[in-house]
């Protein structure tokens, strides 16, 4: 028998298939569509590891069965090459980051065609192609003429390693998300996009989609609306305090206004210096600077001790008109609640932690708690609350809220946790922003028939210690006349961040060679929505919700033609190293892929990564974990290569077993519960491998059927083995017969005097004799007897034993 030789039979295959168009989709084709999307990868110079191919198997495996069940199915693959970590490698190694990304391209399609994954190479597409960020940059401008992009002088985030301002989504506990560096605040102008003009639209239209619960409440949770009650507390007069200057302050327990004792705002509130009497100035400046160097993550931590300093300046309290002291501190946020906070030490434990620090006053407003000894945060009975006292604190919000309408103090409202898209980057590797400044005309967008603005090629693309991008060095690409006045004009230095190109992606995939527009509509219309798209959890809140937005925007101008882009989302598990750790450089712990396949083979890798564990969730990887699926693999190429397994007529119980692995099988990969359909297809083999048992040529094609999407190279050439011209590629999908699905069991019941004492499940069919002998031999039937002989027993067939003693 020849032996199983993985390497000899891939080769052979991936060289087959090339160029034969097998997983071409065909635009506006007669078949149901199905358009299925896995995130593209960034090409690192890592190449591909067993991460990303547990979600490219597992994606492959759907779409190959969809291919068979008769789809016209849309698999496409591309490179989210443009961002920080091709800049700082290149910085690393002095190779330009075109030229990286190029290499890293190819060493990464080479691999993704090695292990026999069924993109459309047709429909391929890099972010970094001016071809491609033409459109990125016409979205922008579409954007800016809507006013949904801007420029503000705001506190960012600052990575001091990498030189960047980073979106609140790239700060992860405080650590910039690429470098681990931790984050500091700067304040500098960056542009942003309103992304929170769309927050309740993407909070509602979830509803309109099929993604997993976690995905929906992570998303909704980010947003953060919450419904409240807007109160304006006016400055009290004083030498120094600003006159007619009002603190809105934003809250959600309007219900305890009586019990605030005193106001605290963020360090960089716009009030801040004229709030700050002089005894108090140093003191107030101090703590501003040391807040500075904290990130906001930090800031915002419940668990962290509260600080804070009194400016010297109070303010009214609209419903009682006491004068409260305002003080400054740095667990309040600028962009939230209006950078201002109202201090209900009764009621709040963050504020009754700051309380009990400063000796603020404490005041009970909401009965059913012993504020002496600590907060008490629910619902009750207002009490101290003048007219409005006795009143529960739900009466009461709507109450106080409209006697603060009435009085044109306070009003309903609603706010975000959201906050507007930094789009901004000061890096060199990136989409250019498609902006002139004029001294005359102010910001202009660049004209559409001007784009791409192309990034020019240059030696050095280090970042500057003056926050601003190495483009600014590029004099002759910066000078540019004004397109309004034709005057003397400067280039938007900035770029933008890695996520622009990933967050329409997916259009351009299904019209990628199209220069008149961003995809034909009617091609979008065909294609749109997406029926399934998967990535990693950790893109929830980045990638998925920016892309949901734009593609909401782009809705409204009427570009494309659905609401949401994705029908469906799925988020697939971490593979950690062996040594259950993220699989790290600095750990020396990450597995190449190649490393695999060249050892057990691009089939064993596939299987491996779908049997290895639930797919949603994360799982250590296991080389003997490997080993075990080659020696499977191993087996399969026995039973088929050995005459005597395969016969004219199956055995019984294997088209039995045959018809209840296509039902499973089946069932499993539409759940994405891949796991337990390559147990169930090993559960088969293991049942074939027995003596005497054999497989009707027509049965061992149909097992093949179910295998091919799982390991497409043995398949293949199993089934050219079996005689077949054709690739198994082309086959249908198998469908099963419920009735042969049912396994001829019955349960039979044992009794002892006439009372159920054990049940067990048996053949169909079971003599009398044999089950006699089953009901002795159990072991709580045993224990009953105690030893004793049976006077006599009753058997009715299929049904019940009854032991008389």
């Amino acid at each position: 028998m020849i032996k199983y030789n993985p390497q000899k039979i891939e080769k052979k295959w991936s060289k087959e298939w090339k160029g034969q168009n097998l997983y071409q989709a065909k635009d506006f084709d007669k078949k149901p569509k199905k358009y299925i999307m896995v995130e593209f990868p960034y090409p690192s110079g890592d190449g591909l590891h067993v991460g990303h191919v547990r979600s490219y198997s597992a994606l492959d495996v759907l779409v190959r069965k969809k291919r068979m069940e008769g789809y016209n199915v849309l698999y496409p693959m591309g490179w989210d090459a443009f961002g920080l970590p091709t800049e700082n490698y290149a910085i690393k190694t002095g190779i330009h980051p075109a030229e990286l990304t190029e290499q890293n391209i190819k060493i990464f399609k080479k691999q993704m065609n090695s292990l026999g994954f069924s993109f459309d190479w047709s429909r391929e597409i890099n972010t970094t192609d001016p071809n491609y960020y033409k459109w990125t940059q016409w979205i922008f401008i579409q954007l800016f003429k809507k006013g949904l992009a801007y420029q503000s002088e705001m506190p960012i985030n600052w990575c001091p390693s990498c030189k960047i301002g980073l979106a609140n989504e790239e700060v992860i506990s405080g650590k910039c998300e690429r470098c681990g560096a931790e984050t500091i605040r700067k304040t500098q102008k960056q542009w942003m996009l309103k992304i929170t003009a769309y927050a309740d639209r993407l909070i509602e239209d979830l509803d309109k989609v099929d993604y997993v619960e976690k995905i929906k409440i992570q998303q909704i949770n980010w947003i953060g609306r919450s419904y409240g009650t807007e109160i304006d507390f006016e400055i009290a007069a004083s030498p120094s305090a600003p006159r007619n200057n009002i603190i809105k302050v934003f809250t959600t327990r309007v219900d305890t206004s009586f019990g605030i004792t005193a106001m605290v705002v963020a360090p960089e509130h716009p009030l801040i210096n004229k709030l700050t009497v002089k005894e108090n100035e140093q003191k107030v400046k101090e703590y501003i600077l040391v807040s500075k160097k904290k990130s906001e993550f930090e800031r915002i931590q419940l668990d962290k001790e509260k600080t804070g300093v009194f400016t010297g300046s109070y303010c009214i309290n609209p419903v009682n008109k006491e004068k409260v002291p305002i003080w400054v501190s740095d667990y309040v946020i600028a962009t939230y609640g209006g950078g201002a906070v109202m201090i209900v030490p009764a009621h709040d434990k963050r504020d009754y932690q700051f309380a009990k620090k400063y000796d603020i006053k404490i005041r009970e407003v909401v009965s059913g708690g012993n504020v002496s000894k600590k907060a008490y945060i629910e619902y009750g009975k207002l009490i101290n609350s003048g007219q409005f006292d006795g009143l529960s604190s739900k009466e009461a919000i709507k109450k106080i809220t409209d006697w603060l309408a009435k009085n044109k103090t306070g009003r309903k409202t609603v706010q975000y946790k959201l906050r507007d898209w930094i789009f901004s980057r000061q890096h060199y590797w990136g989409e250019p922003i498609p902006i002139i400044h004029c001294p005359d005309c102010g910001i202009v967008p660049v004209p559409e028939k001007d784009l791409p603005v192309e990034l020019p090629y240059v030696e050095k693309y280090e970042p500057t210690n003056t926050g601003e991008s190495p483009l600014v060095s590029i004099k002759d690409w910066v000078k540019v006349n004004c397109p309004k006045c034709d005057s003397l004009a400067k280039r938007e230095t900035d770029t933008m961040p890695n996520w622009a190109g990933s967050s329409w992606y997916f259009l351009r995939y299904i019209d990628p060679k199209n220069d008149k527009e961003l995809a034909d509509f009617k091609k979008l219309k065909y294609w749109l929505p997406l029926d399934l798209y998967n990535g990693g959890m950790e893109h929830t809140t980045l990638h998925l919700l920016y892309s949901r937005f734009w593609h909401k925007f782009l809705y409204d101008i009427k570009v494309v033609p659905t609401i949401e882009p994705y029908q469906r989302r799925y988020s697939h598990g971490v593979v950690l190293a062996e040594d259950s750790r993220k699989m790290s450089k600095s750990f020396g712990n990450i597995i190449n892929s190649d490393d695999v396949v060249k050892e057990y083979g691009a089939d064993s890798l596939r299987i491996y990564e779908m049997f290895m564990g639930p797919f949603d969730q994360m799982i250590s990887w296991s080389t003997k974990g490997v080993q075990g699926v080659f020696r499977f693999l191993n087996k399969v190429w026995v039973l088929y290569n050995d005459k005597n397994k395969i016969n004219k007529q199956s055995d019984k119980e294997l088209i039995t077993k045959l018809h209840q692995v296509i039902k499973k099988v089946s069932q499993d990969i539409e759940n994405m519960k891949f796991n337990t359909a390559v147990a169930m297809m090993m559960e088969f083999i293991n049942l074939w491998s027995e003596k005497k048992r054999v497989l009707s040529k027509k049965d061992a094609q149909v097992f093949l059927y179910l295998l091919s999407p799982f390991a497409p190279f043995i398949s293949e050439e199993l089934w050219q083995i079996l005689g077949n011209k054709t690739s198994i590629l082309k086959e249908k999908w198998p469908e099963y017969n419920e009735k042969l699905t049912q396994e001829e069991i019955e349960q039979l019941i044992i009794q002892i005097n006439g009372k159920v004492r054990d049940k067990v499940e048996v053949k169909k069919g079971i003599s009398e004799k044999e089950a006699k002998e089953l009901a002795l031999s159990q072991e709580k039937i045993q224990k009953w007897l105690s030893n004793k002989k049976p006077k006599k027993v009753i058997y009715i067939p299929n049904r019940l034993i009854n032991i008389v003693i």
